[in-house]
This record gives structure tokens, C-alpha cells and sequence, in this order.
């Protein structure tokens, strides 16, 4: 079924004439904006920040370039995800149950919920740990206070006024931009590192490659891309699957600019972080981070003893968009799989079944962090999990994306099929590099 062209806007401005130039362009860039800005905004999760924070500080600029490297797979990525929910008009675990067999299904949904409680437990741990450096409470305290407090707030509220809430916290990101011209590096390496990749044949380096791979390109996006656009489509009065179906090109163009400018901000706060620590920590000699006030040392030329405050500020902010993102993606992924009611723009009493699951994730993951795990290494070790287990998840979204019966003629195109398949094989060469170095 081909969807209707939407109805023509009201025409706005005198005449009838609907206003143009600069202004009107900016603003009409920023509300198209959509899922792919949030998916890009809870990429920077407490666990990237540490992953950068540590790539940086270990190998100084050596890493910049993956910035520049891991851009066009996350986004090929992540657009796929996008153009396979607005076009299915389903999340991925749904289309993945209805095309391949329940033993794929649930080995999918096994991957992202690993991953994901992993991924949760070190998030509450890093934001627990910031906020005890501050505070000097200590940090199994905090921890299943932020658990309690994202829980309630999902519950009782929804993930779009958390996120209205907390996103202001995330601007504290834009302090390593700062400090990373305050610190004063050296140009002409940073331009070097950034544009001629280096590659060490050691498990430390290799280690750090998937890390950051895996903490840019992570399994609970490609679910959460997914779901959210279908979340979308429902707040535009689309509420059937038939209502839903097929895309117009408008609104295939609209996806992939929301999608290339999240991408595109999340790693420009990736760039700035590993810049950052380089140039301070690294070129200090301080080579390793092993708790939160070490990496806060990197924002001390910008805001000097205040360092703490800001790292502890940003962790807070991205973990509580990058937390819920983490537990409703599992929930999104189960409800989908089981054919149950579910969003997190439902109430929990008409969805239990999802809201439980939301509910257990959190609880498991809050477990994780009381078994004597340091906080900063559980980071960035989340990190590696998630690029050890991306690639089989992706080379179902490529399948599936470029797949007839499943988009009709919105298939993906041949740059964007090459891009994921690439994603897929350069994300297992490190995987399988990490392992042989070991």
C-alpha cells in the first residue's frame, strides 16, 4: 500500500507566501530533526565518554581518525535501521519474526539483551562513582538511587520528558571542545592523527578499536532506531502496521538527514574527547584512567578544580538519556518478539508485560554493579562487548533491508549495502584481532 502524500502545510507569511532564507531553513533543519538526533545524543552514553576518555589517554591522538573512520558505517547503519522501520512499519524484532525462524529471533534478541544489561550496569556504576567524587557519598548508594529514579520516571512519566529534561545536561559535552583549544596540542599532529590512520598489532590497541566501534555502533540502536520511528509514525495518527507501510521520498530524505546529523554530533563529541585527554592526560603521562576523577583531570585546563563538577554533570546527563534508551530497547525487542502491546508511550497498566521487562533489565543490571567491578574498567569493557556482538545483528539488518519482500522497492541502496556489509567485516577483523593478540 503506497501512503498518501501528506496535506500541504498551511502557507504562512503575507500573501499567502510561505517564508524562505536563512532563518526559516534553520528552523525548519531543527524540527525534522527526530529519532535519529536522540539515537545520537544516547550514543554518548557514560560508557563512550569513558571509552574516549581512555582511548585518548592510553595512545594520545593515534585514535582520532576513527572518528572520521567509524562516521559513515554507524550512519549507513543506523539509517538502515531507520528506512526498515518507516518503510516495515514494525521495530526490527518484529520484521526478524515474521521473516526468519524463532531460533534467529531470539538468538538476536539475546545478543542485544546481553549486551544491554552490561551496558546498564556500567552506566549506573560510572554515573554512581562520578557522583560520589563530588559528593563524597559513596557510590553503592547512588547507584540504585539513579536506578529507582530512571525506573519511576519511565513509569510514570514518559522517555520524550526525560529527554527534555536531561538533554540540557548533555551540552556539558561541548566543555572538551574547549578544553581541547585550552590544553593547546600539537595541530599538526592532531591533523595527522585524524586524517592517516595508525594501527598497532596489540591487543590494547586492538582492545580499543572495538571498544570504540563498539560504543559508536551498538546493538540497542539498531533496535531503538528502529522502534522509535514506528513511535513516530503512531504520534502521527498512524496506528495500524497497513497505516504505517511504505515511506514517500520526502519522508525517506527527512529520515536521513535526522539520522546524518545525530551521527555526526555524537562523533563530534567522540573527536573532542579523545583530543581532549590526549593533550592533557596523555601528554602528561598520565596513560591510564583507572577511576572518574582521573578522567575529569582532562576538563581541568577549561574549568580547573569546576572539572569535576562538568564530568560529573555530563555523565549524569548522557546516562540518563542513554540508561532508559538501554532497558526500553530490550523491552521493545521481547514485546516485538512475543507479538505484545508495548511502547513507552503507553501507560504501565496497558502494558505490563513490557514495562516489566523494562523493570528486570534494570534490576540485573543494578546486580552487575555490586559484584566489586571497577567502574571505569566495566566501561570500557561494556564497550568491547558491544563491538564483539554487533556484527551478527547487522548483517540481519542489511539482509533484511535488502530484502524485497520486506521493503518492496525501498530496498537499500548499493552504497549503503556495501556500507553495512563493510561495517559487519571490519567490526569482526577487530573482533577476531582482539582475540589473537590476547
Amino acid at each position: 500500500m503506497t501512503r498518501e502524500m501528506p496535506p500541504n502545510p498551511a502557507p504562512h507569511g503575507p500573501l499567502g507566501v510561505e517564508p524562505v532564507g536563512p532563518p526559516w531553513a534553520l528552523r525548519r533543519f531543527f524540527a525534522e530533526l527526530g529519532p535519529g538526533l536522540i539515537t545520537g545524543a544516547a550514543d554518548d552514553d557514560p560508557s563512550g565518554i569513558s571509552t574516549y576518555s581512555v582511548a585518548g589517554a592510553a595512545f594520545g591522538y593515534a585514535p582520532l581518525w576513527t572518528a572520521l573512520f567509524s562516521f559513515p558505517l554507524m550512519a549507513a547503519v543506523q539509517l538502515m535501521c531507520a528506512r526498515l522501520g518507516m518503510v516495515s512499519g514494525r521495530g526490527l524484532a518484529s520484521v526478524i519474526r515474521r521473516r526468519y525462524s524463532r531460533p534467529v529471533l531470539w538468538g538476536a534478541c539475546a545478543l542485544l539483551i546481553l549486551a544491554n544489561i552490561i551496558n546498564i550496569g556500567a552506566d549506573l556504576g560510572g554515573m554512581a562513582e562520578a557522583s560520589e567524587m563530588v559528593t563524597g557519598v559513596k557510590a553503592f548508594l547512588w547507584t540504585p538511587l539513579y536506578a529507582g529514579l530512571i525506573v519511576s520516571l519511565l513509569f510514570w512519566s514518559s522517555y520524550r520528558q526525560i529527554a527534555r529534561i536531561f538533554k540540557w545536561l548533555t551540552l556539558v559535552l561541548f566543555a572538551y571542545v574547549l578544553a581541547a583549544f585550552l590544553a593547546r596540542p600539537d595541530w599538526w599532529a592532531v591533523l595527522t592523527a585524524t586524517v592517516v590512520p595508525r594501527i598497532e598489532w596489540s591487543n590494547g590497541y586492538l582492545a580499543t578499536f572495538v571498544a570504540i566501534l563498539g560504543t559508536t555502533i551498538s546493538p540497542y540502536l539498531f533496535f531503538w532506531q528502529a522502534a522509535q520511528e514506528v513511535e513516530e509514525e503512531r504520534a502521527a495518527g498512524r496506528r495500524t502496521v497497513q497505516q504505517r507501510r511504505s515511506a514517500t521520498d520526502a519522508e525517506l530524505r527527512r529520515a536521513t538527514t535526522d539520522v546524518l546529523t545525530g551521527m555526526f554530533f555524537s562523533n563530534f563529541v567522540m573527536y573532542f574527547i579523545i583530543l581532549t585527554t590526549a593533550a592533557t592526560l596523555h601528554a602528561h603521562g598520565q596513560t591510564s584512567i583507572a577511576t572518574a576523577r582521573q578522567a575529569a583531570e582532562a576538563l581541568r585546563p577549561l574549568a580547573g578544580d569546576g572539572a569535576y563538577w562538568l564530568f560529573t554533570l555530563g555523565l549524569i546527563g548522557t546516562g540518563m538519556l542513554g540508561v532508559p534508551v538501554l532497558a526500553g530497547s530490550c523491552a521493545y525487542a521481547v514485546a516485538e518478539a512475543e507479538g505484545w502491546r508495548g511502547s513507552l508511550e503507553d501507560t504501565p497498566r496497558l502494558a505490563r508485560r513490557f514495562y516489566a521487562v523494562v523493570a528486570v533489565s534494570m534490576l540485573v543490571g543494578l546486580m552487575l554493579d555490586f559484584i566489586g567491578l571497577n567502574a571505569v574498567a566495566m566501561l570500557f569493557w561494556s564497550a568491547v562487548v558491544n563491538g564483539v556482538l554487533a556484527p551478527p545483528l547487522i548483517v540481519l539488518v542489511v539482509l533484511l533491508t535488502s530484502d524485497h519482500t520486506v521493503m518492496g522497492k525501498r530496498v537499500n541502496p548499493t552504497l549503503l549495502r556495501w556500507l553495512g556489509w563493510a561495517t559487519a567485516g571490519i567490526m569482526t577483523a577487530a573482533t577476531v584481532g582482539m582475540f589473537m593478540t590476547l
